[in-house]
């Protein structure tokens, strides 16, 4: 048996749309679109959860009540904060935001001297295994909405601003996820992000950090996207990266290089590299001598993170003192780097670590 009956639409997320979008759905419906613009600004400036009481206009005031909440054609994203943990020094804040179909993401806020970065989950779950990080060890799940990554950033400036702090002056989106594995949801968010009539971060803020996912990275390259580059090394020879990277066998080291080296002649850009350092295993001035000679002629700069130990890796980070001797010997080839902050290690910071907690 047939009907002619169209299926109902599921309801969107109004965090899903961008601004040209938004303003579509105002001349669908037959309102004018100059009304997107008051919407826009409520969510994403004043980040509003609740619409009805909002001080819109009376033909606004309508649309809202025609077209969001239960039942209707839209709805506001608004994840739970199943857990809130701050660490000991309280500069890094860490939640786990519980998602309408009941999977969980990571989103930690950092402070630093005069300002605060937010690090995004674009995933649950990740497909990329690597084998140091619990996100990787947990494997993939879903990808997620733009609404869903937007979502995090509104939760981390609420968060601020209830502290009475100023609001984010950076993201990272080196969370739970591959970002360019969600290229296009991923980019819808950025776009909603970057605009300068709501949430306003400039996209020279924002890094988005790979596993190495050579397409991802020369479409960033050809569509000129305006974000800072970091990719994730951890090797700088097909066997050592394979051991701890297993999609460096899609994308070999040799080929995630020349991507690099395509990515910077077509934008001009530096490029970050990130190198986790694990005891005995990548940490030796043989090590950063290979990776110099990787790097020779790009415009790089290296990011020295000791390893956040997981439940699932036997791995111990680097001592201190060999963290400087790798750093040294990448001075001396002339390659920049900085060893990065273990932040909230009391909190289970590293990715995708607070999910592993508790769900066991």
């Amino acid at each position: 048996m047939t009907t002619d009956a169209a299926a109902p639409t599921a309801p969107r997320s109004l965090l899903d749309l961008t601004f040209a979008e938004l303003e579509r759905e105002f001349v669908a419906s037959g309102t004018s679109p100059l009304h997107a613009r008051s919407l826009w600004r409520a969510l994403h400036h004043g980040l509003n959860h609740d619409l009805v009481s909002a001080e819109f206009l009376p033909p606004l005031r309508r649309w809202v009540a025609e077209q969001v909440g239960a039942g209707r054609r839209f709805f506001i994203e608004t994840p739970e904060a199943a857990t809130d943990l701050a660490s000991a020094d309280g500069l890094t804040r860490k939640f786990l935001l519980r998602l309408a179909d009941g999977q969980t993401i990571e989103t930690v806020l950092m402070g630093f001297k005069g300002r605060h970065t937010a690090c995004l989950s674009t995933q649950a779950g990740c497909a990329m295994g690597c084998v140091f990080c619990a996100t990787g060890q947990m494997g993939f799940v879903r990808h997620l909405r733009p609404g869903e990554i937007v979502a995090q950033v509104r939760h981390a400036q609420r968060a601020l601003r209830a502290a009475g702090h100023a609001g984010l002056r950076n993201l990272v989106l080196m969370g739970m996820g591959e970002p360019l594995h969600n290229y296009d949801a991923v980019m819808t968010a950025l776009e909603i992000i970057t605009d300068r009539r709501g949430l306003n971060l400039a996209p020279s803020k924002i890094t988005i950090s790979t596993v190495g996912v050579v397409p991802g990275i020369l479409r960033l390259a050809a569509e000129q996207r305006p974000y800072p580059l970091a990719v994730s090394l951890h090797g700088a020879t097909e066997l050592e990266r394979a051991a701890l990277v297993p999609v460096s066998q899609r994308w070999p080291l040799v080929e995630l290089m020349a991507a690099c080296r395509a990515y910077f002649a077509q934008t001009g850009r530096r490029i970050f590299f990130e190198w986790t350092l694990i005891a005995g295993t990548n940490d030796s001035p043989a090590h950063a001598e290979r990776l110099a000679a990787l790097l020779a002629g790009l415009a790089a700069h290296v990011n020295l993170i000791p390893l956040n130990p997981t439940g699932g890796f036997v791995g111990h980070a680097t001592r201190p003192d060999a963290a400087k001797l790798f750093q040294q010997t990448l001075q001396v080839a002339g390659i920049p780097s900085t060893v990065r902050q273990r932040r909230g290690i009391d909190m289970a910071a590293g990715c995708g670590q607070l999910r592993a907690e508790r769900a066991k």
